[in-house]
């Protein structure tokens, strides 16, 4: 059952990107000469998050006008085997009721409202499925598509996918996951797919991962690249730099400081995840792409 509580409202902080020999150059793949990029891609976390409700077609569609790169969003599976965009296993914090993502058919999914908790402006707002999302992305754009489940998830999504009619590259398939990434990587060779990890983590006692046990765990799961979390203390020029020497594509989240995004720049990262797309590349002058 799915139970009302009170509402709430809380704010949270492989391959090249797509495109023609334009992009390319803007956007330089993981074999492009070290500090060579002069611009960054600029990734919408959960779409423009900052401004609309995160994971709705509402702030898809802001991030594309704000002149995002790429849209990010988290997936889980519903009872009845639809792809669903949210980031909590349970619907409480955006819908404002109680129920496990895992345990509702999409029918019920549906009928909640994802979009009054972030303003009232946003009432009606529904839980998109993943194909609705992907129909929003423009030709020369990527999707970054979390996966909050397990592997179970992936006959479903190579066939949304398929029929998204977009190229391989648009579509990235990121996880913190090593069981999910490394299949992934078996079931759809074609698709970027990169680890997510935080650098830090806490069962680290306050010790960042080393360099070379990111890469090795990133290679031996047969992933295009890595998604960090933007740590300054950690990820220096000399991490990032070993990390694209590796062959590996370099993201990194979440990212609503410029300073610290002109620091992950220095450093030489490929892609800032950001919930203010088009506020953070006006603050680092970025030359917006043509539409």
């Amino acid at each position: 059952m799915v139970k009302p509580v009170a509402g709430q409202n809380a704010k949270v902080a492989a391959s090249s990107p797509p495109g023609g020999e334009a992009e390319a150059r803007s956007t330089p793949g993981p074999k492009a000469a070290i500090g060579e990029a002069k611009t960054v891609e600029i990734v919408a976390h959960r779409g423009a998050s900052w401004d609309a409700p995160e994971n709705t077609l509402a702030s898809m569609r802001l991030a594309w006008e704000q002149q995002a790169d790429a849209i990010e969003m988290d997936c889980f599976l519903s009872r009845d085997g639809q792809i669903v965009v949210i980031h909590d296993a349970d619907t409480r914090r955006t819908a404002g009721v109680s129920g496990k993502v895992a345990d509702l058919s999409f029918e019920q999914l549906r009928r909640l409202d994802v979009g009054r908790w972030k303003d009232p402006r946003f009432a009606g707002e529904r839980i998109p499925t993943l194909a609705e999302v992907l129909q929003t992305v423009p030709a020369g754009k990527r999707a970054f598509i979390e996966i909050k489940c397990g592997p179970e998830i992936l006959p479903e999504l190579g066939r949304v996918l398929k029929a998204s009619g977009l190229k391989p590259a648009q579509t990235v398939i990121i996880s913190f996951s090593e069981e999910v990434i490394a299949a992934v990587k078996k079931q759809y060779p074609e698709r970027p797919a990169y680890w997510i990890a935080v650098l830090t983590p806490r069962q680290n006692k306050g010790q960042p991962r080393k360099v070379e046990e990111v890469i090795a765990i990133a290679q031996r799961l047969g992933a295009d690249g890595v998604d960090l979390s933007a740590e300054v203390r950690v990820l220096t020029a000399e991490y990032a730099r070993a990390i694209r020497e590796a062959g590996l594509f370099l993201s990194v989240w979440t990212v609503n400081d410029v300073e610290l995004a002109r620091a992950m720049i220095r450093a030489g990262v490929q892609s800032i995840t950001t919930d203010r797309p088009g506020w953070l590349r006006e603050q680092l002058g970025l030359n917006r792409p043509q539409p």
